[in-house]
């Protein structure tokens, strides 16, 4: 069964909504298809060249990563254009992959230092997991969850970065749980306010609710009815 005290959850956003789960113990991943509502019998995976490009090098040092769609793209017209963003560590250097998710490709690398996400520098080494969360007002604003009991806010627009604890006025319902997170990854329902699975130890998981900033469930565990296939080993 997979170690999932040693995952990072990543969405897929080009195509029919995926996401993809990286075992770093070894060196494996799977795809969750959402609308399947399950991980295909062919995974876990090896990660490697052919599935993960130039990035596979970095796979096993990986951190977070999270999907934007229509920012800094590099065409006036890529507006919908999907990008991965994979943070990981190269030796000591924090670095960022901008995996281009409609062309399937790496497009680039770069040290975070010389990124959009320069002012996560200070708190890299305790970040474990971020999203882009969209409001009306909020444009451009990210959440990043720590393993300390604290978390970020990143607004682009602003150029503000706040760093609180986890607390019932910060994350209604997440404080209880706030020292148990591995993962996080969002579901960015295209009718429906979207959800985000916050991972916890002893495999367990929250379902909490991105729009109304409320936990809708939890915890639950993790097994072939919540996340079928997801603990599956390949034969």
């Amino acid at each position: 069964m997979p170690n999932i005290d040693n995952m990072v959850a990543v969405d897929w956003r080009t195509g029919k909504d995926k996401i993809y789960f990286f075992f770093k113990d070894t060196n494996t991943y799977s795809r969750f298809d959402i609308a399947d509502n399950r991980v295909d019998a062919s995974y876990p995976s090896r990660v490697s060249e052919e599935n993960w490009g130039q990035f596979h090098h970095h796979a096993q040092n990986l951190r977070f990563g999270f999907t934007t769609t229509g920012l800094f793209t590099t065409q006036p017209f890529d507006f919908d254009s999907d990008i991965l963003w994979l943070f990981y560590y190269e030796g000591d250097t924090p670095m960022v992959c901008k995996y281009d998710q409609d062309l399937d490709q790496v497009e680039r690398f770069v040290k975070l230092t010389e990124s959009p996400w320069q002012a996560l520098t200070p708190y890299f080494d305790r970040i474990v997991a971020g999203t882009w969360r969209v409001d009306a007002l909020h444009t451009r604003s990210f959440e990043f969850l720590l393993n300390d009991g604290h978390y970020l806010n990143l607004d682009l627009v602003k150029n503000e970065l706040i760093h609180q604890p986890i607390m019932e006025t910060t994350w209604p319902g997440l404080e209880p749980y706030k020292d148990r997170i591995i993962t996080a990854v969002q579901n960015d329902r295209t009718w429906a306010d979207s959800h985000y699975y916050i991972f916890l130890t002893n495999n367990e998981y929250l379902r909490y609710n991105l729009a109304t900033f409320k936990l809708l469930a939890g915890p639950i565990k993790i097994d072939e009815t919540s996340w079928p296939g997801l603990l599956s080993d390949q034969d």
